[in-house]
């Protein structure tokens, strides 16, 4: 049995990288981030910063003899940076770290294939993708189905798995790759690596996620249904695998072997770095062991600064910060994007619903034939498009922007009430999504009772107006049954052109940004 040990787990003083130094070993360093989703600054809490990161990357390399840095997807999209300039500061910032091997994430892909071709064209690292068939895409010279890396006369091999494109990504961005079965190519591909190509040991760097939402394949899953992977190094769901967090999310996984395999992930935002440590002298020992911890990226290592970061980020951060400097509403309260249903997305789909029923009436105003006789009965939106929360205070357009940063267009849908109930089957699936006001959703451990929309129950044969986003209206987020509804119409602006419409108006009329925190998604009860 493999064993492994944890020490730290969760390591907040820079020392304690050098502490765990045995300069008698042949180490392998590995250091890993995900989901850094283009915050290039610390956030509010102070945490992370591409700067920080530098420093602790460059300690551990002065630190450690033999050290990678890999990264498991969605480096971009949640901040201005990525809204106004596509990747082009993200991707080099990369590079300027000195990244050896990365995986593309959804997010990746959020301005489609060109613009991937167009910044990484000329990266230093290996941009890996085993699973993905790009042969006849733009993205098929920079692509690898995998790479091997010799460390101390030892033969590291690495995949790279990307998640099922279909329900997340939209089919224009996507364009003519092909997915293929992420098991069964992780195993396939595990196999010659590690039997063929005589690899000492195989680690799959994955954009699948750990925990489970739908009927794609996990982290966890793939642990149980692999052979020849030792590390997985995972991304997409955001979850901090820790001690803290063990009994929930294990980080250790029996294998169809009957062997462990050590799964890694470090949250989002580049709050923490990932730290395993591999002793290689011992890497074919049934006794080995592993030594993972993320380390905190906080102010203490404000000390140090980067001098040619700070050159080439300058005239960007002139730009994103003349957006965010100047405040156009206020909020009375904070609200969070990260629970299901909270405050920010029910904010989020009240604003819609308001939207459309100001839009239908002047639709009616303007066009006696609109032909729709009744209200919008309802709004739908997705939480994961909601990148940020909203704090107390003074609000900026940069802080709407980087809310709300996909070129996503508010659309009305006229659908069947039983097709509308197999997206709100969906929705509870997953755990709810936002919805207006006036519907509630009644749950029994995520599986659909009732819906009631302004007070009554859902109707399978009556006709409802449905305001949501063409993403959704296209089936994304598995809401497959959307589809089975005729979009009416479609504006011609972007959702957070409007949403800045909204909230100034809002400041015009002397109201703040608020809303009610309560879950529209409520657990059934029984009386006994």
């Amino acid at each position: 049995m493999i064993k492994n040990i944890f020490r730290g787990l969760i390591i907040c003083l820079l020392t304690s990288v050098g502490a765990t130094t045995n300069l008698n070993a042949e180490d392998l360093i590995l250091l890993h981030t995900n989901d850094t989703h283009s915050m290039i600054q610390p956030d509010k809490d102070g945490l992370g910063g591409i700067q920080r990161r530098k420093v602790l990357i460059d300690s551990v390399r002065k630190a450690e003899k033999n050290v990678l840095l890999v990264d498991a997807g969605d480096a971009v999209q949640g901040t201005l940076f990525f809204k106004f300039f596509r990747g082009e500061v993200e991707y080099q910032l990369m590079d300027m770290l000195g990244y050896d091997i990365r995986i593309l994430g959804n997010h990746e892909f959020d301005n489609g294939i060109e613009d991937i071709v167009k910044y990484n064209s000329k990266c230093k690292s290996d941009i890996l993708s085993s699973n993905y068939d790009a042969s006849n895409t733009a993205l098929k010279n920079i692509l690898k189905p995998y790479s091997i890396k010799k460390v101390a006369g030892k033969k590291i091999g690495f995949i790279g798995l990307n998640i099922n494109p279909k329900g997340l990504i939209t089919d224009a961005n996507i364009g003519d790759i092909v997915w293929s079965d992420v098991a069964e190519k992780a195993n396939a591909l595990a196999y010659e690596l590690k039997h063929n190509r005589k690899c000492d040991m195989v680690i799959a760097l994955t954009h699948i996620g750990y925990e489970k939402e739908n009927d794609k394949i996990t982290d966890a899953e793939l642990a149980q249904r692999s052979h020849d992977i030792d590390i997985i190094i995972g991304g997409h769901s955001h979850t901090l695998l820790n001690s803290e967090n063990d009994a929930k999310f294990p980080r250790l996984i029996k294998n169809l072997n009957g062997q462990d395999v050590l799964v890694a992930q470090c949250g989002k935002s580049g709050k923490y770095l990932g730290y395993i440590k591999i002793d290689l002298d011992e890497l074919l020992d049934d006794d080995r062991e592993f030594e993972s911890k993320l380390i905190c990226v906080d102010s203490r290592l404000d000390s140090t600064q980067d001098a040619n970061i700070d050159k080439f980020l300058s005239p960007y951060i002139q730009v994103v910060d003349s957006v965010n400097s100047v405040p156009i509403a206020f909020a009375s309260m904070d609200m969070s994007n990260d629970e299901r249903c909270g405050a920010f997305p029910n904010w989020t789909a009240d604003f819609a619903q308001h939207y459309s029923e100001q839009l239908v009436d002047s639709l009616r105003k303007m066009h006696n034939a609109f032909g729709v006789n009744d209200a919008v009965d309802l709004s739908i939106m997705n939480v994961g498009g909601i990148r940020q929360p909203i704090y107390k205070g003074n609000v900026s357009e940069g802080q709407i922007l980087s809310t709300f940063p996909f070129s996503n267009r508010i659309v009305l849908v006229k659908i069947k009430g039983a097709d509308l109930r197999e997206v709100f089957e969906s929705m509870a699936r997953k755990g709810g999504e936002a919805v207006s006001n006036g519907v509630r959703v009644i749950v029994d451990n995520r599986t659909l009772r009732n819906v009631l929309i302004n007070g009554k129950p859902l109707e399978n044969d009556r006709d409802y107006l449905v305001c949501t986003i063409d993403y959704l209206a296209w089936g994304n987020d598995d809401m497959d049954s959307m589809t089975k509804g005729e979009i009416i119409w479609a504006d011609k602006e972007e959702m957070s052109v409007r949403i800045l419409e909204y909230v100034k108006w809002l400041t015009q009329v002397g109201m703040p940004i608020c809303s009610d925190s309560g879950s529209r998604f409520v657990e059934s009860i029984t009386i006994k």
